[in-house]
């Protein structure tokens, strides 16, 4: 019994490239409770940074509140980039995670 060496080769090769190709990243914006920012702060921020509705502010607030930090938009890196220094910039702690998904 032979094996083809070259083929079994080409199988595994186009196997890994697929794998690669498969791989998702995802990112999250999460926004960090603290002691030095109101409700209503988080609320306005929300809204005017994230395009929150009133009620989605309020509801994440109180999760960040209560919870310590929630996830308050998803998707690639360099869209929430600019949401995330925005709530720096307005006092709030927030940060991005990334996830890898294959």
């Amino acid at each position: 019994m032979s094996i083809d060496f070259d083929k079994l080769f080409d199988d595994q090769t186009d196997l890994m490239v697929m794998d690669e190709k498969e791989a998702i990243t995802t990112s999250f914006l999460i926004v960090l409770n603290d002691d030095h920012n109101t409700f209503d702060w988080v609320i306005e921020c929300l809204i005017s940074v994230c395009d929150c509705t009133f009620e989605q502010a309020e509801q994440l607030s109180m999760l960040i509140h209560y919870k310590g930090k929630a996830t308050v938009k998803e998707g690639g890196f360099e869209k929430l980039r600019p949401l995330k220094d925005a709530l720096c910039e307005r006092g709030l702690s927030a940060i991005i995670e990334t996830e890898v998904k294959s």
